[in-house]
């Protein structure tokens, strides 16, 4: 994991008298850096070993709030040349280089930390400082560095890949997402994480022996995570959290105290050191009661020399990289402890980003952009990517004699706020007058301590307000603190809003109430703070959009601001075109949520009102937006059909040719159960498939069934022609025979005959025959599971052994038929079936499920007769046709049993008759 990489300066073109580079190499808030000599020639050049061959990360480098730099370059080397002198530059591998801002929107009284991340590997690192931007307050062309850091990794570290491999593989089967937000700014083991105790900001601006103490806290911390001990990892955040506050606070006594050196104030001095050492053991005892540490955590860091200071900046910290002098002894005095050291660390939650730590006003603008693009210079003059932070801490290290710099020293060290500006006055005159200057100049601070303070006494006021205080006092009141609440929501440090929306919460939920002042006044606080709060919700900050959609959405459910309905009429005014994505997508999730929560009926919501918002929403330029609105209309849909229709084009081919719409009209279906037009096509075009794959297998069994047929065919015509020669030898025996014996007549009986029911029919042909076969024979039918053609008398046992459904089917002991094997049980326990009776006493038609007379002349007489089987639909297609006789004979009758056959006639069979040897296929005896 990245960490601070300690290092020391080999060398530097010059410096200025008591602003050695090696001030460099201590990170403590009364540090004051490098300075170059006055009217240098340019560049300037520093020279930085670090402890050992490292791959540096993270370069941080706080500059001088009007001694600046144009640009500074990085080079790194893996060593030094022999000789110092010259330098070679050969040996050096430049990185790129950064621009710093000239500082002249501040008024030179803001330094900005710039911070670059690179990846490099080397032991040596190189700063170059061009010329400096000019200012009233560098009359010597001087440059200077008030800080630098190096964050990276040891380069010999062989196994970093494979443990970095490890750990990605390990988070990948664990469901771990590197880029998840909730795991944002938490130190999870990743190989690339940077704690932010290592950040610059961090060290400058805490006192020594509390960041030591923050550290160790940190080191605990993340060891109870590890063994899961929550509730002792919360309790250590929270310390840490107050700790940083603390840590802040020592440090600006200390800064407080070397200035009194300077000005041999030394009574001044002592009382501070005291102020420390009493502000310092409070805290420490509060850490020991909770047994948060031991007390060898309690052992003080050795002091930082007292140097000359000009006006120094805001606390921060960094133990010493090399030895100092032992501290003088400490005062023991027993005296009573300043009223301001009785407060206690604060028991909210500190954020502990460099960002809220430090930023007090808005960053200056950046450089403009250069003219030429990056991409088409060369690769060393291409500019490194840069994290700029602009800190906030209005500080001035001008020289004494500078008036200007004087008066700003002498404002950063009463630990006091500023004094109001004239403007400042003017804008906030009501407030003063009812809550007092000292109080409105600690909102307006640029320090965000004091403008959080200010509010957090401000709460205190407000909530031990005696209940007998006159109403117009209380009204003044009220409306100064909301005018504050206003300015304080729009800050943007983290803890500054919070506070502020802590203290709005208290005014509305339990101010109002106690005093009974009323729904004007709560209608006032809602009116004068929704709209920014609002405006927050589009914020950069996630963390800060979410809090103030959360809160928007809390008190927009109190019984004192529900009955206003004065949120939702704010939710539903139009987007506007310009507004920004997080602005405009917030503003949908927000009313998404209440109008769930409020629904449309007397809480402010109307269906008109809603609809004609999400209406003009679905134009957004926004895709996300965009869809959020038809996600609204299909909830409201759900709630008021006809209503909503009335906002919405017809639907018809020409509307749902917007995506949108088509959408949302495919919602509506799937809201009413009924199909949308995808699924109706697919539903046709599955219908249509399925319809084309049984025409496709009817005729492959058809096919089949005729290939069966055929076969069957050509065994009865080979049969026939063994007949054939068998009738020719009893022709020749004939003619050897007497001449009075009678002559046979050759008769073809098997031309043109159905062998299952005897009908004749010129029409018999081969084809002729599959055709009636498979349509018209009486004595056939069509299994309705395989579609194969099969005798009427042997269907049972078709469906039981042959059929391709034959599984799904099971014989019945009491009727003997073929039985589905779901309706099986219920058939056989209801007992209604006719029972069957044995094969030697009757037959079993399947179709009529009655019993007849035995015998294969008894099946055609069942099928076939005027009084037979009723179920066989066969029996209406039968056509009365004549057979054809062979010339010279007489008349012959049609099939018996049927209508117009003469009586006693018989249809001519083979010799023997015909019967089965399966299902499909029939020979003769």
């Amino acid at each position: 994991m990245p960490h601070k990489i300690a290092f020391v300066v080999v060398s530097s073109s010059g410096h200025e008298d008591g602003f050695s580079a090696r001030e460099l190499m201590i990170h403590a808030p009364t540090v004051s850096g490098w300075r170059s000599p006055r009217f240098c020639q340019f560049p300037q050049e520093i020279v930085l070993q670090m402890v050992e061959r490292c791959r540096i990360r993270k370069l941080q480098l706080l500059a001088h709030q009007y001694m600046i730099p144009s640009k500074v370059e990085f080079y790194i080397s893996e060593s030094l040349p022999e000789y110092f002198t010259p330098y070679q530059a050969e040996r050096f591998r430049r990185l790129g280089y950064v621009s710093l801002c000239d500082n002249e929107k501040t008024g030179c009284k803001a330094r900005e930390l710039k911070s670059v991340y690179v990846d490099a590997v080397g032991q040596f690192l190189k700063l170059i400082f061009h010329q400096n931007h000019v200012n009233k307050y560098n009359v010597y062309n001087q440059v200077a560095l008030v800080a630098v850091n190096i964050i990276g990794d040891p380069a010999d570290f062989g196994d970093e890949s494979n443990i970095t491999s490890r750990e990605k593989l390990i988070d990948h089967y664990l469901g771990h997402n590197a880029e998840d937000p909730a795991l944002e700014g938490t130190c999870s083991g990743k190989s690339d994480y940077i704690s932010p105790l290592d950040d610059l900001a961090f060290d400058m601006y805490q006192d020594p022996e509390v960041a030591q103490i923050i550290r160790r806290l940190d080191e605990q911390k993340r060891e109870a995570v590890q063994k899961e001990r929550y509730d002792y990892a919360k309790k250590l955040k929270q310390a840490i959290a107050d700790l940083q506050k603390v840590g802040e606070r020592l440090g600006r006594y200390e800064v407080e105290k070397r200035r009194a050196v300077e000005k041999e104030d030394y009574d001044l001095a002592k009382e501070k050191k005291q102020q420390m050492e009493r502000f310092r053991s409070r805290v420490y005892e509060q850490l020991q009661l909770h047994q948060l540490v031991g007390a060898e955590l309690m052992r003080r860091p050795l002091d930082l020399p007292l140097q000359p200071l000009a006006c120094p900046s805001s606390p921060h910290h960094q133990l010493p990289m090399h030895s100092l002098p032992q501290p003088e002894e400490r005062v023991t005095e027993n005296q009573r402890a300043d009223p301001f050291l009785q407060e206690k660390p604060s028991s909210h939650r500190l954020d502990v980003s460099p960002q809220h730590l430090t930023v007090d006003r808005p960053p200056p603008a950046t450089d403009p952009p250069p003219k030429t693009h990056p991409e088409s210079l060369p690769y060393d003059e291409r500019p490194l990517p840069v994290t700029r932070k602009q800190l906030g801490v209005a500080v001035s290290e001008a020289e004494r004699r500078d008036a200007l710099g004087d008066e700003a020293c002498r404002a950063d060290t009463t630990g006091e706020p500023e004094p109001l500006t004239e403007k400042a006055l003017r804008e906030a005159s009501s407030a003063v007058d009812v809550l007092g200057e000292a109080l409105v100049a600690g909102a307006y601070s640029r320090t965000w301590s004091h403008r959080e303070d200010a509010l957090l006494t401000l709460h205190k006021q407000l909530t031990d307000t005696p209940l007998g205080t006159p109403k117009e006092d209380l009204k003044s009141t009220l409306r100064a603190a909301v005018f504050l609440v206003r300015r304080a929501i729009r800050d943007i440090v983290t803890p500054v809003f919070q506070a502020s929306l802590k203290l709005l919460k208290m005014i509305i939920t339990q101010y109002i109430p106690k005093h009974k002042l009323g729904r004007l006044e709560t209608a006032h606080c809602v009116e004068r703070t929704i709209p920014v709060l609002l405006t927050r919700t589009g914020d950069s900050s996630a963390r800060l959009r979410v809090m103030a959609s959360n809160f928007i959405q809390e008190i927009a459910l109190f019984k004192e601001v529900k009955s206003l309905q004065v949120i939702p009429s704010y939710l539903v005014q139009p987007l506007k075109a310009n507004s920004s994505t997080h602005l405009a997508m917030s503003q949908m999730a927000l009313l998404a949520r209440l109008l769930r929560d409020l629904g449309t009926e007397g809480a402010g919501f109307t269906v008109d009102s809603v609809m004609r918002f999400s209406v003009q929403a679905l134009e957004h330029r926004v895709r996300e937006v965009r869809e959020a609105a038809v996600g609204m209309i299909l909830d409201l849909y759900a709630q008021h059909r006809d209503l909503v229709l009335e906002y919405l084009p017809p639907d018809d081919s020409a509307t749902r040719r917007n995506i949108l719409y088509k959408t949302i009209f495919e919602g509506f279906a799937k809201i009413d159960g009924r199909p949308t037009d995808a699924e109706m096509r697919a539903q046709k075009r599955a219908a249509a498939e399925e319809a084309e794959k049984r025409k496709k297998e009817e005729i492959k069994a058809l096919q089949g069934q005729l290939a069966a047929l055929k076969e069957m065919q050509a065994e009865v015509q080979e049969k026939e022609s063994e007949a054939t020669k068998a009738k020719n030898q009893d022709t020749q025996e004939r003619k050897a025979a007497p001449p009075n014996a009678p002559e046979i007549p050759d008769n073809h009986y098997l031309d043109n005959l159905c062998i299952f029911c005897g009908e004749r029919n010129e029409s018999f042909t081969e084809e002729g025959l599959d055709l009636h076969y498979w349509k018209h024979c009486l004595m056939l039918t069509r299994c309705e599971h395989c579609r194969q053609v099969v005798e009427i008398s042997s269907l049972t046992e078709h469906l039981l052994t042959e059929c391709d459904q034959k599984d799904s089917f099971g014989r019945c002991y009491r009727c003997s038929e073929a039985i589905s094997k779901e309706e099986l049980p219920r058939h056989v326990k209801t007992r209604d079936c006719n029972p069957a009776k044995s094969e030697k006493l009757a037959n079993r038609c399947p179709l009529c499920h009655e019993n007849f007379s035995p015998g294969e002349e008894a099946w055609k007489a069942h099928l076939m007769g005027p009084a037979g089987c009723t179920m066989n639909l066969r029996r209406t297609h039968v056509l009365h046709k004549t057979p054809m006789l062979p010339p010279g004979k007489g008349p012959a009758a049609t099939r018996a049993g049927t209508s117009g056959s003469k009586v006693g006639s018989k249809i001519p069979t083979p010799k023997g008759g015909l019967s089965k040897s399966s299902s499909r296929t029939y020979t003769k005896r």
